[in-house]
């Protein structure tokens, strides 16, 4: 008697299922794991283990096989082409930190040790699949990129030339503002695969990235010469270009960037701590023309040890990130005066305006912490399309509807100040500055000698053409102090340091 006279219908059923299923395990792919592990990297199992909350998983469409059963055997196709190259599926992930419902989310892990990570007829129908549900249910989405783009050899379907018709590019980028989307790269990712990481929300990629809208296939075939994968987009490139908002160094240090970022789109921690709030008051320097850091200012500020920042290698004059205060989300943009002194450049001015989208697309109130003495100007920066990019800082600016509050912590000068501030000083639900705050219409410097050129060239270049010059900035900045700005409201309030904590987060109603 044979093993099958044994079972029942339902049983064998279930153990074939069973069976079936399990080929795609990584237990089962041995030889798939040891190439992973000969370059240092995760499988697509390992990375989707660490990401979800353990037994959470709920897997869509693991028996899907590539489209390549004309000219492959289904034994083969299932031990080699297991789901497609793509892991998809519903989980939950940090449902210890914001419990069960707010924890849920949709996950689409492409897996290299299939062709290639390369987007089949099938691969694509998972993803779109995905997609819909994650649209329907209102799921934050994080998808990890890895892959070699569209797939030639597909030869099952018949009843399409070039596959145009596929919606999933679509798709993915029409959830943007609807869903959080998350993308996270390791390893190539070329072609559709890297279209798919530059459409998200927030993109994080390992030191072990090259990600280009062509890979070397296509380069060839292109006429433009033959190249290494390794020479097309680099980590390095794509951060200091604004691609990637996080470098991190590994997969498991991708994915943990990926669960923290991911809270701050699932919503309140009750357990929070801060520094020593009186810190801050002594936190900038007492020459005026010093730079500090302010990093510091802001850790100090925010909840210990929350925040995070996005984009750091890019537009390095405005900093951007999320944090928290009271356990509460928020959204934080704030001058670094030791990067050109914290003039707002076109890069700066181009990474804060999409930061403020993404801000208002998920309802994150905005903190702004202004010491900028304006645009960044010069022939250099027009030659950065400038009148383009800060020109649409306003643009975001007036386009939020969340709270935005603006503590001015030194120079507020300018146009650059004003788009700090959401368009002008008026437009925060609260604009207020700490003692050191001084503002005005521009520079002191430059106003200075803008304003007194022919009493500055009247004088030989001496000590007394110095003094003249030093005086007449004083004079400014007496007439700019915070204290007498307020005094004619273009200022809410002046406020101690050590008060910014508790009077931002009453403006917030934290």
């Amino acid at each position: 008697m044979n093993k099958s006279d044994d079972e029942s219908y339902v049983e064998r059923s279930r153990r074939q299922a069973a069976e079936l299923s399990a080929l795609g395990d990584d237990v089962n792919r041995q030889d798939a794991m040891s190439a992973r592990r000969q370059r240092g990297y995760r499988t697509a199992r390992e990375n989707l283990e660490d990401l979800c909350d353990a037994g959470s998983f709920v897997e869509y469409g693991k028996l899907a096989v590539a489209a390549q059963q004309s000219r492959r055997g289904l034994d083969d196709l299932r031990a080699n082409t297991p789901a497609d190259g793509v892991i998809t599926g519903t989980g939950t992930i940090n449902a210890d930190l914001f419990g069960p419902e707010r924890s849920r989310a949709a996950i689409v892990i492409n897996d290299y040790t299939v062709l290639a990570g390369t987007q089949g007829f099938f691969h694509h129908q998972k993803i779109d699949r995905l997609l819909t549900v994650a649209e329907r249910e209102h799921l934050p989405v994080v998808m990890y990129t890895e892959g070699g783009g569209g797939r030639p050899g597909d030869d099952d379907v018949t009843t399409q030339i070039a596959g145009l018709n596929v919606s999933t590019f679509a798709h993915w980028a029409r959830l943007a503002g609807k869903v959080p989307r998350i993308a996270v790269n390791n390893g190539y990712c070329f072609a559709g695969n890297a279209a798919l990481f530059g459409c998200a929300d927030v993109r994080i990629a390992t030191n072990s990235s090259w990600i280009g809208m062509a890979g070397p296939a296509m380069i060839e075939g292109g006429g433009l010469g033959k190249v290494d994968a390794t020479e097309i987009g680099p980590s390095e490139l794509h951060v200091a270009q604004g691609v990637v908002d996080v470098c991190a160094s590994d997969e498991a240090d991708a994915t943990a960037v990926a669960k923290k970022l991911l809270g701050y789109f699932q919503g309140d921690r009750g357990d929070f701590a801060c520094a020593d709030q009186e810190a801050l008051r002594r936190s900038l320097p007492d020459d005026r023309r010093y730079s500090y850091k302010v990093r510091a200012v802001v850790d100090t500020l925010v909840d210990s040890g929350t925040f995070a920042e996005l984009t750091r290698g890019f537009g390095g004059a405005v900093v951007t990130g999320f944090a928290r205060m009271h356990g509460r989300p928020i959204a934080l943009i704030a001058n670094d005066s030791r990067v050109l002194g914290g003039a707002v450049d076109a890069d700066a001015a181009q990474k804060a305006a999409r930061f403020l989208r993404l801000c208002e697309a998920f309802g994150l109130p905005v903190l702004s912490l202004v010491d900028t003495p304006g645009f960044m100007v010069g022939l250099d920066s027009e030659a950065q399309a400038a009148v383009l990019h800060m020109s649409d800082l306003f643009v975001a600016g007036a386009g939020l509807s969340v709270p935005l509050v603006t503590v001015c912590l030194r120079k507020a000068y300018g146009l650059g100040a004003m788009a700090m501030a959401g368009g002008s000083f008026r437009r925060p639900l609260l604009t207020v500055a700490w003692p050191t705050g001084e503002i005005g219409a521009m520079g002191l410097e430059g106003a200075v000698r803008l304003a007194y050129r022919k009493e500055l060239d009247a004088e030989a270049a001496n000590e007394k053409q110095k003094q003249l010059f030093e005086d007449r900035v004083a004079e400014l900045y007496e007439k700019g102090k915070a204290v007498q700005a307020a005094r004619v409201l273009e200022l809410d309030a002046v406020i101690d340091p050590a008060d910014t904590r508790r009077v931002v987060c009453s403006a917030f109603g934290f």
